[in-house]
């Protein structure tokens, strides 16, 4: 056989088997817009987060970086979508610890399993919740909170924004962890159940630090204590619930972003790594920053993976003590 033969044979034989690689080792990812779901309505805190992100993604892999609000159940239904989309990269959802966690054990019937359905891209941070309560209610501290509330069990209430929504199970959590017996006065959001907070009509709420921020520093509510393990960067001076007698108190509203399970590991790198670069960007750490949100301790898809079952499995205790459940 000729050179030239042996040649045309070796063409042949590599065009085959690229032939029968699959289409998307081929194809340049990404080469059209994603799709950036966000399973709550437009203007709220997850939905301004996402969009801040989303310009600066749409920078980092040179194609439109879309958010879509697909909203309703908890944020049960635009997790659902995702879960059921086409595992190819173009459709991925910044989740909270509602999808990603606490609907697993609240909802009946869940269609989508936060620790199965998702391929984990990154742990991008949390929004601690903080203690606040009206200032006429006469105390300074948590355990100043609990020595009252143990004088006359059953008469002290907080707020929350809803069944099964963080700010309620935070209370929850509280009255297991000290003995307590707060009532529970569920709103239908953060906005009414702060305004009630504002004007006296409940004692107290355990709400997110960013929605709390502006009225602690006018002196319109009383911080008692950040509900997370460590500090508030935005607010160091408030200790911790923990630090006040309250061990393992930790409660704070997370946010990763996933992927439909079966999304090739090279795409779930390229934006892992993207995500990474955007958060490392200074207009979106400011930004965050004077949001109160803390950068999570590791960006690996791996950990937010290890994070999301952990957290399943502690809120499924907390919604089970409070005897609430959804469908």
């Amino acid at each position: 056989m000729t050179p030239s033969k042996r040649h045309l044979l070796g063409l042949i034989a590599g065009a085959a088997v690229l032939a029968t690689m699959p289409a998307q080792a081929q194809e340049k990812f990404p080469d059209r817009p994603i799709m950036f779901v966000v399973p709550f309505p437009p203007g709220g805190p997850t939905d301004a987060m996402a969009r801040i992100l989303a310009t600066e993604l749409t920078k980092e892999l040179g194609q439109s970086v879309i958010v879509d609000n697909k909203a309703g159940a908890g944020g049960n239904i635009g997790a659902d979508a995702v879960a059921r989309a086409n595992p190819d990269g173009y459709t991925i959802m910044f989740g909270t610890s509602g999808p990603l966690a606490i609907n697993h054990s609240l909802y009946k019937g869940l269609k989508y399993d936060p620790r199965t359905s998702f391929e984990p891209v990154i742990y991008v941070g949390y929004l601690p919740n903080i203690l606040v309560v009206r200032p006429g209610l006469g105390v300074n501290n948590v355990q100043e909170l609990i020595a009252k509330e143990k004088a006359k069990p059953g008469t002290l209430n907080y707020a929350s924004s809803g069944n099964g929504a963080s700010s309620h199970l935070a209370g929850v959590l509280f009255n297991e962890l000290t003995g307590t017996k707060l009532l529970h006065v569920p709103y239908k959001g953060t906005g009414p159940a702060l305004n009630d907070l504002l004007g006296g009509q409940v004692d107290m709420t355990f709400t997110d630090i960013l929605t709390a921020m502006p009225y602690i520093k006018t002196d319109k509510v009383k911080a008692l204590g950040v509900a997370t393990a460590k500090r508030s960067s935005a607010m160091p001076d408030i200790p911790t619930i923990a630090e006040q007698g309250v061990k393992g108190y930790d409660v704070s509203v997370f946010f990763g972003v996933v992927a439909p399970k079966g999304t090739p590991a090279d795409r779930v790198k390229l934006l892992n790594q993207a995500f990474t670069r955007a958060l490392a960007a200074d207009k979106v750490k400011q930004t965050f920053a004077a949001q109160g949100l803390e950068s999570a301790p590791d960006h690996s898809p791996a950990y937010l993976g290890q994070f999301i079952k952990s957290e399943v499995d502690k809120w499924a205790k907390v919604v089970k003590q409070s005897g609430v459940q959804l469908d």
